[in-house]
């Protein structure tokens, strides 16, 4: 009997605050060009003001990875956790209008946190640097994890910013659990390589002993196993069944046993970095739960990062079954 669910993401609830600015900005304001920093409730308003026009829009990587398996007609869930405040109302109806579940009770009005934001900085060559307060997305308990959900899954999807939170490691505990239980799969998504830091053995120990489809870039990848691309993806897939690896414009790398893929990039001119390895998670798992090999699950992830990139915000805006149709896919 098929499962209610083929993807449940458990993540950081956000939503994108999304600038344009210069090196020079960033150089001004103690920003790290190109990841992701931690920041508190103080400093995101400060950096809000000084910011020059903005737009505001659901973020958050695991829920973007969702949105975009949704959009291909996926079924699919969510768990991350909002305030009922105006983001937290627009981050909820955002993920259902997408066809998503979404059931995570929301934070009461009185609680001090506010929904999770992420001011991320978009420079010209389309880097982005994120600005993330988590608020009260922080503050996902393993109260909140559904486990006949988890159970209900073909795959669960993690995403590694979660790590930070301070109940996160049991939560995604219980939600391994029980997915794994009733014979479903678990997807890591690396996140960050100062992430990676933060919790290098909590990382280790999972994808040892729990993932079965680990995602990362270049730089994450090389943080985690502390070597060159090659050696660490060799490292990976020892431990996991199925590793991919982007590479910005030098395309994906994909290991299994001992088979290697590599899938070129779709050359597209870079508006807005921002959800291309979430857009990239989107396509590939979509392509796995329908039973595509593995090239075709890399050019289907490279085809939805190719579309996210090429617009602001991590949130799709085309036909990605018309793209995919385009490129000679049998979808």
């Amino acid at each position: 009997m098929s499962k209610t669910f083929q993807l449940v993401g458990i993540g950081n609830a956000m939503v994108d605050v999304l600038s344009h600015c210069d090196d020079a900005f960033l150089a001004e304001n103690g920003v790290e060009k190109g990841i992701m920093q931690l920041i508190d409730m103080d400093r995101g308003i400060a950096l809000y003001e000084r910011i020059g026009p903005a737009t505001e829009m659901s973020g958050g990587s695991a829920a973007n990875t969702i949105a975009g398996f949704a959009h291909l007609g996926g079924r699919a869930a969510y768990v991350g956790k909002v305030k009922d405040d105006q983001l937290g109302r627009i981050f909820v109806h955002d993920l259902r209008a997408q066809g998503v579940r979404y059931e995570v009770p929301l934070a009461p009005r009185s609680e001090a946190q506010e929904t999770g934001r992420c001011i991320v900085l978009v420079t010209p060559d389309g880097e982005r640097s994120m600005n993330t307060y988590l608020g009260v997305t922080e503050h996902l308990a393993p109260s909140d994890i559904d486990p006949a959900m988890m159970a209900d899954a073909e795959w669960i999807f993690l995403e590694g910013y979660r790590f930070d939170g301070p109940e996160s490691h049991e939560a995604f505990a219980k939600a391994i659990g029980a997915a794994k239980a009733a014979g479903g799969k678990v997807a890591l998504t690396l996140s960050d390589p100062f992430c990676i830091e933060r919790h290098h053995a909590a990382f280790a120990r999972m994808i040892r002993d729990d993932v079965d489809l680990l995602f990362a870039n270049r730089a994450e990848i090389e943080a985690m196993y502390g070597t060159e691309m090659d050696a660490a993806l060799e490292a990976a897939a020892d431990e996991v069944e199925t590793v991919v690896c982007t590479e910005s414009e030098h395309g994906a790398h994909i290991v299994r046993g001992s088979a290697r893929v590599h899938c070129p990039a779709v050359p597209t001119e870079v508006v807005d970095a921002t959800g291309a390895g979430d857009l990239f998670a989107a396509g590939f798992l979509w392509g796995m739960v329908g039973g595509h090999d593995l090239e075709t699950c890399g050019m289907m992830g490279n085809i939805a990062a190719s579309e996210v990139i090429s617009h602001l915000g991590a949130r799709v805006e085309a036909d990605l079954i018309e793209r995919f149709r385009a490129f000679g896919l049998k979808v």
